[in-house]
């Protein structure tokens, strides 16, 4: 088997500053062990996140200089609407400037003290999103998702008993709607499959709840369908997209995933009556409905890149890239949550270092190190992101998961920039046993992870 190549050539570069161990080392307790608050030009490989970081084509900056600035009814925003009409075929598609946006819109309607929004996984912001309305987010994800070395295919799944039982233990007038993350972040980038999906989405009709999709990573959700799930094989890409949002009422979306841009999001819906909320709460805080706080060059380049991330020698690449990397790390005994994600190699924090007890974050320690020994940033998705301590006791209650997220921006970095980190990441697994954990200086009461303070337990 050859090499997978790029399939793509470079026509600009961007500079790297290289900095030594010693500065690196100063510039971490500067920013108080939190890899957020680091100054971008003082990272050699920046595995934060795939969120915003890609690199846009050709065809999309030349997108950018056609891009209609009317303030309403641009044509750009035309051409938005069309193109994630025909891959969604929702009736109602409203764009925002993020993600989180769409979240913050959707969760203002439904989201209420007393009310539940289960999911296979919610990310972090969907999350605080519902939880800053009083709902609360519930999380059922497969228990094979909860276990590092399962090699299930899907292990993104909803447990679809496990959903049936929660419906009916809370009462379906108490769920404003359920919600799947394709892929599954928080649970390592797993895919969900179509028949999860569609079964889901039968539990939910069933009960009159409707089914939204955390739909970031569409695309690289439907190649992994193509690649694992019988009958899918001949399929495009576009088709099983287009069959995975047939099933779903309604969908957020962080275009600064798999749409291939750096800013912009869209909420999108069939519900007419939601829609007309979603749009009244979005003129208040976004913009108008056909901008929703974006360019009009924005709305053009998000246009392509979702014609672009469906290409299959894209995703074949992407795809494989993770697939690379972990084969590396189980050559090397490095633990890895198993198999390779879409977007990111998520390391299994509790066995890398064992020796660093839950509450004292193992997955920070690993994350600091790595950028202390070769300038690589990374992001713990674990007890600093998820953890809970009950203010009344103090009892600390661990995630089901402690990881690291390694996140690989799209068409980015080459492989010997991947050689380098795998280099890295053998290193710092070698001196595992040095690493010692954190405790907390300073943290917000929500999404503390972005602007939190440490100090180590020596």
């Amino acid at each position: 088997m050859r090499t997978i190549i790029e399939p793509f050539k470079i026509k600009m570069v961007e500079a790297i500053k290289m900095t030594t161990m010693e500065q690196r080392k100063r510039i971490i307790e500067k920013a108080g062990y939190n890899l957020f608050l680091i100054n971008a030009e003082d990272i050699i490989i920046d595995l934060l996140t795939d969120s915003g970081t890609a690199a846009m084509s050709d065809l999309q900056w030349a997108g950018i200089m056609h891009g209609d600035e009317s303030y309403a009814g641009a044509r750009s925003f035309h051409r938005f609407f069309d193109k994630v009409s025909e891959i969604t075929n929702f009736k109602h598609i409203i764009p925002t400037h993020q993600g989180r946006a769409a979240e913050r819109i959707l969760f203002d309607i439904l989201a209420k003290p007393g009310k539940f929004v289960p999911s296979n996984t919610h990310f972090d912001t969907t999350r605080a999103n519902i939880e800053y309305k009083g709902a609360e987010a519930v999380d059922l994800v497969i228990n094979e998702g909860k276990d590092p070395q399962s090699l299930h295919p899907f292990k993104g799944n909803i447990d679809l008993q496990k959903l049936e039982h929660f419906i009916q233990e809370i009462g379906a007038e108490n769920i404003p709607l359920c919600m799947l993350t394709i892929t599954n972040n928080s649970g390592g980038g797993q895919p969900v499959s179509m028949e999860n999906i569609k079964a889901a989405k039968k539990i939910c009709g069933q009960h009159n709840i409707p089914l939204f999709l955390d739909a970031c990573r569409f695309a690289e959700n439907s190649y992994f369908i193509k690649l694992r799930e019988p009958g899918y094989d001949n399929k495009s890409c576009k088709e099983i997209a287009q069959q995975i949002f047939s099933y779903a009422d309604g969908c957020t979306m962080s275009a600064k995933k798999d749409a291939l841009v750096n800013i912009g999001g869209f909420l999108a819906m069939n519900d007419d009556d939601l829609a007309l909320q979603a749009r009244n709460v979005l003129i208040v805080t976004e913009g108008f409905p056909t901008y929703g706080g974006l360019a009009g060059r924005d709305l053009e380049a998000i246009a392509q890149g979702l014609d672009e991330v469906l290409d299959e020698d894209y995703l074949h690449y992407r795809i494989r890239t993770v697939e690379y990397m972990g084969e590396k790390l189980e050559q090397m005994g490095v633990p890895y949550l198993k198999p390779p994600g879409g977007h990111a190699i998520y390391l299994d924090a509790r066995a890398f270092a064992p020796q660093i007890p839950a509450e004292q974050f193992p997955g920070q320690a690993i994350a600091v190190e790595l950028y202390r020994s070769g300038g690589i940033r990374s992001c713990e998705i674990g007890g600093i992101m998820f953890g809970k301590t009950d203010p009344k006791t103090g009892q600390y209650t661990p995630p089901s998961l402690e990881l690291v997220r390694l996140a690989f921006p799209r068409r980015v970095y080459t492989q010997s920039h991947f050689d380098y980190v795998l280099e890295v990441l053998e290193t710092v697994y070698k001196n595992r046993d040095q690493l010692k954990g954190f405790r907390f200086t300073y943290q917000a009461p929500l999404l503390r992870h972005f602007t939190a303070q440490f100090e180590i337990i020596d």
